[in-house]
């Protein structure tokens, strides 16, 4: 267990639920994996895409953590949090991007402040409360995810986003999260 899972729990087992808790132990784990990749590096080791993807570790950071904001804000507002309007499509490609003008330890920390955000919804959040997910060609028509299954969704890109991060990182100096 990481620090900041068992902070995530000394704090949360007398009060929440062992689901609440479990939610929040799970994203501290694998919000530590993908920090743990980029772990000693530079702004310009955080933008190399050495494999055959266009992937850098710096922009993976920055996507997880928009997508994270992204269905934070569905849980709070709804289906309009999920349109995808031309310029929300243009932030989401540059979400992939660590720019010139950023560097890594600026979107740690924003993925640090958005992540306390989410962690404070895991706490509080009618986990049953659904919203109809937006027309896409991704969603099932008429779909409605609930705030759990919301949460599982930053989830499950954190990981998926995590082991991308390995392996661009073990491809850069051999370094890696595990093993």
């Amino acid at each position: 267990m990481t620090a900041t899972a068992a902070t995530a729990t000394a704090t949360a087992t007398d009060t929440l639920s062992r689901e609440r808790t479990d939610l929040l132990e799970t994203l501290a784990d694998h919000r530590g994996f993908l920090r743990y990749t980029v772990r000693d590096l530079t702004d310009e080791q955080a933008r190399l895409t050495p494999t055959t993807s266009v992937l850098s570790l710096g922009g993976l950071i920055k996507h997880v953590a928009a997508i994270e904001r992204g269905w934070a804000d569905f849980i709070v507002r709804g289906t309009v949090a999920q349109e995808l309007t031309p310029e929300k499509y243009a932030e989401f490609a540059a979400d992939f991007v660590l720019a010139e003008d950023e560097t890594l330890t600026g979107v740690l920390e924003a993925y640090e402040e958005i992540a306390a955000a989410t962690d404070e919804l895991v706490r509080t959040v009618d986990l049953d409360a659904d919203h109809p997910l937006p027309e896409a060609p991704w969603f099932e028509a008429g779909a409605r995810w609930s705030n759990r299954r919301a949460l599982t969704h930053i989830l499950a890109e954190t990981t998926q986003h995590a082991g991308h991060a390995d392996i661009i990182r073990e491809t850069i100096d051999g370094q890696k999260t595990m093993g």
